[in-house]
């Protein structure tokens, strides 16, 4: 198969959605952290500060708004 359509199942995949609404969580909340603090965190503390303290709350709720619609 192409590499090109390859890319495009990937992209379509409910599983890199997932991916890219996580990541894009993860970024924001570097750089609240970092704004709060003065200086850059980085993506690794952020993501795991994120995962321990924000992110199953983020699932349920992303959960609950895919439920209803």
């Amino acid at each position: 198969m192409a590499d090109y359509l390859v890319d495009a199942v990937v992209e379509k995949s409910s599983i890199y959605q997932e991916f890219l609404a996580e990541r894009e969580e993860i970024l924001k909340h570097k750089w609240l952290q970092s704004e709060a603090v003065g200086h850059d965190v980085g993506f690794d503390a952020a993501l795991v500060d994120w995962a321990l303290n924000h992110r199953s709350k983020w699932k349920q709720k992303r959960s609950s708004k895919e439920e209803s619609h």
